[in-house]
C-alpha cells in the first residue's frame, strides 16, 4: 500500500464493486483493519440508515448523522464516536460539515460522490497532522465518470484493490474499548468534571487511565468509561453519592 495522498499523507484504494455487494463490503472492510473509529460516507440519508441498520445487525457499533436528527441527538452521537464508544460513524457529506474527529483510522467512501473536491475533503478528514491517513472508495460501474474527474482533479492515478484481499483479522467481535456512562445532572447541578472524574477514582476505586472523555451538559453528562470496568461503575456510582447527592445514571448503547 503505497498510493499517498500528497499533501495529506493519505493511502488512497479503489474497489470495483456491484451495486448489491457495496454494504457487504464495508462490513467485509471493517473486519479486516479491526478500527477503533472509522467514518462511512454515503451520498444518501437513505443509503445512510441502510448501512447502519445492516451494520448493527451483524453486531458492529455504529451509529448516523444525516439531516433528520434534532441538535440534541446530533450532539450525543458525536460525542459517542468522539469518545470512542462507537466504532463506526455512517454519515452524509451535509452533515458532516464542521465534524473534526481527531485519530480517525480510516474514511471509506460507501458511494462515489459526485464532486471530486467534496472527495478531497471527505478522505481529509483522516491523516491530521503529520498522522498516516487510510481512505478506501467503493465504486460501481456505473460511477466510473466520477472516477474519471476525481483521477483529473487530484492529478495521481487510482490505486485500485481487490475485494478478495479483504479477508476477516484475528479476533472476536469487534467491540470499542469505551462505554459512556450518561447521568441525569450536569451544569445546573454545578457539576464539573473534577467532581466526576473524583467519584471514579476515589471511592470507587477506578485508575485514572480507565476514564476518557468527560462532558457536561446543562441537564446531563457523560463519561467514558474503559469497557472492562463500565457494568462495573455504573453499578458503584449509582450506589454513591457525587456532590452529596445521588443522580440516575445508564450505559448508553
Amino acid at each position: 500500500m503505497e498510493s499517498l495522498h500528497k499533501a495529506d499523507h493519505i493511502e488512497q484504494w479503489f474497489y470495483k464493486v456491484k451495486p448489491e455487494t457495496r454494504l457487504e463490503t464495508v462490513s467485509r472492510i471493517l473486519r479486516h483493519l479491526r478500527p477503533t473509529s472509522a467514518l462511512a460516507f454515503c451520498n444518501t440519508r437513505e443509503r445512510c440508515k441502510e448501512l447502519v441498520r445492516e451494520l448493527q445487525e451483524q453486531g458492529f457499533h455504529a451509529l448516523t448523522l444525516h439531516g433528520d436528527l434534532e441538535q440534541r441527538e446530533r450532539d450525543q452521537i458525536l460525542l459517542r464516536f468522539a469518545n470512542k464508544s462507537a466504532t463506526v460513524l455512517v454519515a452524509t457529506d451535509v452533515a458532516a460539515r464542521g465534524l473534526d474527529i481527531k485519530e480517525l483510522d480510516v474514511v471509506i467512501n460507501v458511494d462515489v460522490t459526485h464532486d471530486p473536491e467534496v472527495h478531497i475533503h471527505r478522505i481529509g478528514r483522516t491523516g491530521r497532522g503529520e498522522q498516516h491517513g487510510l481512505a478506501l472508495t467503493l465504486a460501481t460501474d456505473s460511477e466510473a465518470k466520477r472516477l474519471v474527474q476525481i483521477e483529473n482533479y487530484q492529478q495521481a492515478e487510482l490505486t485500485w484493490a481487490d475485494v478478495e484481499e479483504l479477508t476477516p483479522a484475528p479476533g472476536g467481535p469487534l467491540l470499542p474499548p469505551m462505554v459512556t456512562l450518561e447521568i441525569a445532572g450536569g451544569k445546573r447541578e454545578k457539576l464539573r468534571p473534577g467532581d466526576l472524574l473524583g467519584a471514579l477514582t476515589g471511592e470507587a476505586g477506578f485508575a485514572g487511565s480507565q476514564i476518557g472523555k468527560i462532558n457536561i451538559f446543562e441537564f446531563n453528562s457523560f463519561v467514558a468509561l474503559d469497557r472492562a470496568i463500565a457494568e462495573d461503575a455504573l453499578a458503584k456510582l449509582s450506589r454513591g453519592k457525587i456532590k452529596g447527592k445521588q443522580f440516575k445514571m445508564r450505559l448508553v448503547g
